[in-house]
């Protein structure tokens, strides 16, 4: 029933640096968010966080999050920088690879930046 009952949107990260977040959104409450950096120049994309409130963590949310991610950017490769227990299965189950903490773009390492970030 609660699965039904969540709103995908879209926001900018409070944390900046080129970040965003799709919020998981359940009777006017955030109950979840997945935080992330994409660039369509590299065509890649970092899963920076993911956080779902307890009673909505083994119903599935996760995997409509990030397949919901995946629609929204069908041509971006996904990494992660995160590992930890509560989002390691979520990101296996996924086949989203692990990436080194502070991972930035392919074209970042070439010294230049896109307008998001990247």
């Amino acid at each position: 029933m609660a699965y039904r009952g969540i709103e995908l949107q879209w926001s900018s990260s409070p944390r900046g640096a080129g970040e965003e977040c799709l919020l998981l959104v359940h009777i006017r409450k955030v109950v979840g968010r997945v935080t992330y950096r994409a660039c369509d120049t590299c065509a890649e994309g970092v899963i920076t966080d993911v956080v779902l409130d307890e009673p909505f963590r083994d119903s599935g949310l996760g995997t409509r999050a990030l397949s919901h991610l995946r629609s929204r950017y069908p041509d971006v490769a996904w990494r992660t920088t995160l590992d930890n227990r509560l989002t390691r299965a979520l990101l296996r189950r996924m086949c989203i690879p692990r990436a080194p903490a502070g991972a930035k773009c392919f074209h970042a390492h070439n010294g230049v930046v896109d307008a998001a970030g990247g």
